[in-house]
């Protein structure tokens, strides 16, 4: 009952509330402190915001006030001189111009008589330089005036209008209409200049971002020269309809807030400013995102909240620490003791380790509980007491399957020697080195297990087991199934084809540890070479191994206990394929494969007197060899069998097998003599290739070599 009731300790009672109080108050101070300072910095910002805008635009408005009153000076100058433009001293007035105003590159005065809607030109002042430079056609000017006739007769009422040439030249251009008077005549002087020097300008602030739009709400300067070229109409933007919508007064200036979508596509705030130019009716426009201008607030205000988690974390943690020593360990000890009396276990040792020196609360009740022990002692000496113990068990019940395998040894052949090697010349440290040379051999083959679809299911020693098919969903319930049923007929294929598959998967991944094992061998032979010449010269082995594989039905399942499980397949199909892989030494061979696992291919993967020695074209590229062994031996229910030792798959690409679990594999052209088109056509060749010595199959007796070890009775 007592540890039902200590649900809620008082340590994390503390913890809490200490923890409460630092979150409360820091909280509090970093939600005061990022307020105010956000203020600050908004108004901050929107105050920068307009100064960079009216800077802008008062050094725009210079400019282009600069540049009207040279070209009407110029124009005068060229009106008063005798002789008109042809005149020498117009003509050196004109280079002169030119050449000190190089980002002008034409100036049109057209007159519009008897007030026509034909405009002609009474002077036009082009700088060559300017057109060439920039790779313009000279006559581009003469399209973009075509096309803005009408606007060309404002002019001429009397209205200065700035208009964007961009689009017509392919380069960020501005042209400036102004209204121009001479001799009675309704004129307009045409300025096209490029706005380079304006983009200087405008490209102020690193957040900040300034453009420039005429009367018409086109886009005349932006610091992206692609919407300038495109054309580009500001109609549409916030803050354009912000101002045309509340500068119904005509106000030169303002600075709001306003909503768009900023660079992420979500919607954000800006804050905008606007400043009219009193040329053309043209305004200057800046803006500043307001998430950019409040990222340090925002910075500060995450690093004050990692500094309080840190302060919280650090209190609970000295709290928790505090509580653990001075309260809620002798708490404990008090709880334990008094579950142990309530079960009767009166001498329990727990009580002796109470503190009755301490000068608290605690203290006391520690010493009142060892006088209740002292008094249950002594009553329980006239009394009988009964002990009440619960035993509380987790039952795991991992339900095992039965499932059609194909189950895979191999081992290192003379393992133990080569250990005793090691131990011979690396004494204490050879331990290291043998696990390195297993990790280097295991590593090569559990990658062929692997890129075969295998699993590995253990190693032991320098022994390692995997199976094909273990992690296959393997229904078996069509076994009960009538044997004329159609349905059991179709699952009873497919599973026969999956189970096929899983053993020349096997095999596949069998072949391709011989192509590893030699590659093991050659670079084993280097490393030892390269290290020859040490005091203790670090060696790799030359080794060989036998490989078994048996195909039948396996229990497979979760198995172990609860410290120690694993997914595994035990049976006599397991025992079977053991025995295998032992068998390979008297038989002279690499790989052998059972009855079982021959009789399941050799109508499909094998060419024998089943299928006339003739495979379907499908299956050529699985083709199997193997050549049976001379020498039978008896499996118990099974009666006389054969092994059959795995010559080569003819088809198998080694290379592209490789490459699936590595795209950097690179083929080793002396190795690739164990497999494929290149392999062995015999046993006898593979015992050639690897060094396995022809064995005298009449002196052979497999049934012999099964039982290394009688038991006496």
């Amino acid at each position: 009952m007592a540890s039902k009731e200590r649900i809620f300790p008082i340590g994390v009672k503390l913890a809490l509330i200490i923890g409460f109080i630092v979150l409360a108050s820091l909280g509090t101070v970093t939600f005061l402190n990022s307020y105010f300072v956000s203020e600050d910095v908004r108004i901050t910002a929107e105050e920068n915001n307009l100064t960079i805008n009216s800077r802008s635009a008062s050094s725009v408005q210079n400019d282009i006030h600069t540049i009207r009153s040279n070209v009407l000076q110029l124009l005068d100058l060229i009106n008063v001189t005798s002789g008109g433009k042809n005149a020498a001293l117009a003509r050196q007035a004109e280079a002169f111009f030119f050449e000190r105003n190089t980002g002008i590159a034409e100036i049109v005065l057209l007159t519009n008589y008897g007030g026509g809607r034909d405009m002609v030109v009474h002077t036009r002042l082009k700088n060559t330089r300017f057109f060439t430079s920039n790779e313009i056609d000279l006559h581009t000017a003469d399209s973009f005036l075509s096309q803005n006739k009408k606007t060309l007769l404002r002019a001429c009422a009397g209205e200065t209008i700035a208009l964007n040439a961009s689009p017509s030249f392919k380069m960020g251009m501005l042209s400036l209409m102004l209204p121009y008077r001479e001799n009675g005549l309704e004129q307009c002087c045409v300025l096209f200049f490029s706005i380079e020097s304006i983009a200087d300008v405008l490209g102020t602030g690193s957040t900040n971002a300034t453009f420039m739009i005429n009367d018409a709400d086109d886009l005349l300067c932006h610091g992206e020269n692609d919407r300038i070229i495109s054309g580009q109409n500001m109609k549409n933007h916030p803050l354009v309809k912000i101002m045309r919508e509340k500068n119904q007064n005509n106000e030169e200036s303002r600075q709001i807030i306003f909503e768009d979508v900023n660079e992420a596509g979500k919607r954000a705030k800006f804050i905008g400013a606007y400043q009219k130019i009193d040329i053309a009716d043209m305004y200057v426009l800046t803006t500043v995102p307001l998430d950019t201008v409040l990222e340090g607030v925002r910075t500060t205000r995450r690093n004050n909240l990692y500094l309080m988690g840190i302060v919280l974390f650090v209190s609970i943690i000295f709290i928790l620490t505090f509580s653990r020593f001075a309260i809620s360990r002798p708490l404990r000890h008090l709880a334990a003791c008094a579950e142990e009396i309530q079960q009767g276990n009166f001498n329990t040792k727990i009580i002796s380790y109470l503190n009755s020196r301490r000068r608290d609360e605690i203290g006391i009740v520690n010493q009142s509980t060892k006088d209740e022990q002292e008094f249950l002692n002594t009553f329980a000496r006239f009394t009988n007491r009964g002990v009440a113990k619960a035993i509380a068990r987790k039952e795991i019940d991992f339900e095992p399957h039965l499932k059609d395998v194909s189950i895979f040894f191999s081992d290192i052949r003379g393992f133990t020697a080569i250990s005793d090697g090691f131990k011979n010349r690396f004494g204490e440290e050879s331990p290291r080195e043998i696990i390195g040379f297993l990790n280097d051999y295991m590593s090569r083959m559990v990658n062929c297990v692997t890129i075969s679809g295998g699993t590995i299911d253990k190693f032991e020693g320098d022994a390692i087991m995997a199976v094909w098919g273990i992690l296959r969903d393997d229904d078996l319930s069509y076994e009960s199934l009538p044997e004329t049923s159609a349905e059991r007929a179709e699952k009873e294929e497919a599973h026969a084809r999956h189970v096929k598959e899983d053993a020349v998967n096997a095999i596949r991944g069998t072949i391709a540890m011989r192509y590893a094992l030699m590659q093991y061998n050659k670079d084993a032979e280097a490393f030892t070479k390269a290290h020859e010449h040490e005091a203790k010269a670090k060696y790799k082995p030359h080794i060989r191994i036998g490989c078994g594989i048996n195909t039948g039905r396996a229990t497979c399942g979760i198995m172990g206990s609860e410290d120690k499980m694993e997914y595994t397949a035990i049976g006599d199909s397991v025992n079977f394929a053991s025995r295998t892989e032992s068998s390979n030494k008297p038989c002279g061979t690499d790989i052998l494969i059972t009855q079982d696992t021959y009789n399941l291919l050799k109508k499909d993967y094998i060419r024998c007197k089943e299928n006339n020695f003739t495979l379907k074209p499908e299956q050529e590229a699985n083709e199997i060899v193997v050549e049976m062994i001379p020498v039978e031996f008896e499996v118990k229910g099974k009666g006389a069998q054969h092994f059959y030792g795995v010559v080569n798959m003819p088809g198998f690409d080694i290379e592209a097998f490789f490459k699936t679990g590595d795209a950097d594999f690179v083929l080793d052209a002396d190795c690739a003599r164990s497999v494929g088109k290149s392999g062995p056509k015999t046993l006898n060749e593979v015992r050639t290739l690897l060094g396995i010595p022809i064995p005298e199959f009449e002196t052979v007796n497999l049934n012999e070599e099964e039982n290394k070890i009688q038991v006496k009775k």
